[in-house]
């Protein structure tokens, strides 16, 4: 829980916080090589943490919920453009960048993975097809669980190459 208020000047004699359960810890200066600027290092870390969560409270509702009619409701035709980004061509082209470069990306892992051996596609399959652990397909294989995960790494190594 973060503090709403600062402490006053004259009261910063110590430093006083609560750990995660609940206990009170209080630091002053003398004790265990705790100088005063230390806690006053401490008290300007806290109001720089107050002052960023009062801009916070104060900026976010305003800007998103600050407009309203003359009876109280949002007028959601001024704050449409905040939650409605289909119209700007910028993100548009941004998505359409992204999807082409996912869809490149996928050819490239279907054709790289033609390219492996029989053993290695089956591996993939019962990795990444049926969920298999490590173990499982260690098991079916016969093999160790170190083998079929440096098995993968080989695989992987290979396709990133390929992609």
């Amino acid at each position: 829980m973060t503090r709403k208020f600062k402490t006053a000047e004259k009261n910063r004699v110590n430093y006083v916080y609560y750990t995660a359960d609940g206990k009170k810890i209080v630091i002053n200066p003398g004790e265990n090589d705790v100088t005063e600027e230390m806690i006053t290092l401490l008290h300007t870390y806290d109001d720089e943490e107050v002052d960023a969560d009062r801009r916070e409270d104060y900026h976010v509702p305003v800007r998103f919920e600050g407009y309203s009619d003359d009876e109280g409701s949002e007028l959601e035709s001024r704050n449409s453009y905040l939650a409605d980004t289909s119209a700007d061509p910028l993100e548009k082209l941004m998505d359409a960048i992204k999807e082409e470069e996912l869809e490149i990306k996928i050819s490239n892992l279907k054709s790289a993975l033609y390219t492996l051996t029989e053993k290695q596609q089956e591996t993939i399959y019962k990795k990444f097809f049926k969920n298999m652990t490590n173990t499982a397909i260690a098991i079916e294989d016969g093999v160790s669980e170190a083998a079929i995960r440096n098995r993968l790494e080989k695989i992987y190594k290979n396709l990133q190459k390929k992609i």
